[in-house]
């Protein structure tokens, strides 16, 4: 089991992450929760700081020197996350607070308006809740109908999304990278499949974003969310893209000030775009730390953060399979399409039980039903735990992991 040279210098880029200098239980910290939020670093914690401490006001209200350059700031983040993901503008970037708010304002300000009784709503059925559930309440409110597309293992095939993908179809909204399994959906061919039959297609990108190269135009989908906070980016931040053409035509999810151009005491016109979608006074600090964020990930090279957490997944898996104490979900370790996610149950331990006992040893892992009920249901396993990579772990901590989970097997075995 060998490991290839890290295409990333690891140890400089630790140094910007001084949370992993602290212990637990007396231990230096592995932290492998990053599917759920990955650690920030200085940069972005010195451009939050920023704002706050030289232009701390609001944003497109004011003639003040301050309230200027909090807006060419907070635009210029709007430029940044377009550039990064492949948008042709600002105009097709709107900020939300997570991926839920932007998968919400898609499925209420489109879906809502645009299916109907006899159409079908197409998921997979690894899909996080935060994209279930809005779906759901769409199809009970239009009377149209909820169709998943097979997984085998945490695989999407072609076939599988032929299945479920038909004439009624309106619209498709998909995983990019599972939170359980790592892998990842052939997200350009179920674009294609449903653009097709006339269906509009919504890529949940939570996983995706921080840690693979995202072209919207290579994926040809009609919408895509992430969150910042799961991408080096401040809590309470997240992008909805849309085409310009379909945003132009979508209702707000919400309304409120800063997203109208004039109001009358019985009607209001929309703001251009992206504002339309911005309700409220912004998270301007957020905003300008999730570009940061995203400039530290793109001077590092997303192909090659994605190669070194690949490279270690595949690491850890190798040390696992043989162990009929771990049962691992998903594809094996040579499974060419796997992202940094590991889900495990060891012996007859409780996820709970287990992620316990490996922080004991120092080890900060994820346990539960990850956000998707059915797909553990589907497993037949009440949760799992989760160990999840990015690009500041190292060989030495993925050992550290699988060496932890002899004590686990010590206690349940």
């Amino acid at each position: 089991m060998s490991l290839e040279a890290s295409p990333l210098n690891v140890e400089e880029v630790r140094e910007d992450f001084p949370v992993l200098q602290r212990e637990v239980q007396d231990e230096s910290l592995v932290y492998l929760d990053n599917a759920a939020t990955s650690l920030t670093p200085e940069p972005v914690v010195d451009a939050v700081t920023s704002y706050y401490r030289e232009m701390n006001a609001n944003v497109h209200r004011g003639m003040h020197s301050m309230s200027q350059e909090a807006s060419e700031e907070y635009e210029r983040a709007h430029d940044v996350v377009a550039e990064f993901i492949g948008a042709d503008g600002r105009e097709e970037i709107a900020f939300t607070s997570n991926t839920t708010e932007g998968v919400n304002t898609v499925a209420f300000g489109w879906g809502l308006e645009n299916v109907e009784e006899g159409d079908n709503i197409v998921l997979t059925q690894m899909e996080h809740h935060s994209s279930l559930v809005p779906w759901q309440q769409v199809a009970q409110r239009t009377g149209a109908e909820l169709r998943f597309i097979g997984v085998d293992d945490g695989v999407v095939t072609e076939r599988a999304v032929d299945e479920a993908i038909d004439e009624d179809t309106a619209a498709v909204s998909v995983v990019h990278v599972s939170n359980v399994f790592g892998t990842v959906t052939p997200v350009e061919y179920v674009a294609e499949k449903a653009h097709d039959v006339g269906a509009r297609v919504l890529v949940d990108g939570a996983q995706s974003a921080p840690n693979v190269p995202v072209d919207l135009d290579d994926i040809g989908c009609d919408f895509f969310v992430f969150s910042g906070h799961k991408a080096l980016g401040p809590t309470g931040t997240g992008v909805l893209y849309g085409r310009r053409e379909l945003l132009e035509e979508m209702q707000p999810y919400e309304f409120g000030g800063e997203m109208i151009s004039r109001v009358e005491y019985e009607s209001a016109d929309w703001a251009d775009l992206p504002w339309k979608f911005e309700a409220g006074t912004p998270n301007v600090a957020g905003g300008i730390g999730l570009a940061r964020a995203l400039e530290y990930l793109d001077d590092l090279g997303l192909e090659n953060v994605h190669e070194h957490e690949c490279r270690l997944t595949r690491y850890a898996l190798e040390r696992l399979e043989d162990d009929p104490e771990v049962e691992v979900y998903g594809p094996p370790s040579g499974h060419g399409d796997r992202c940094g996610v590991i889900s495990f149950n060891v012996a007859d331990a409780h996820s709970h039980d287990t992620s316990d006992l490996l922080n004991s040893e120092g080890v900060a892992t994820r346990s539960g039903h990850h956000c998707a009920q059915p797909l553990m249901d589907l497993m037949g396993v009440p949760s799992t735990s989760r160990a999840s990579f990015y690009l500041y772990n190292t060989r030495e901590e993925a050992d550290r992991f699988v060496e932890a989970l002899d004590v686990v097997k010590e206690v349940f075995a």
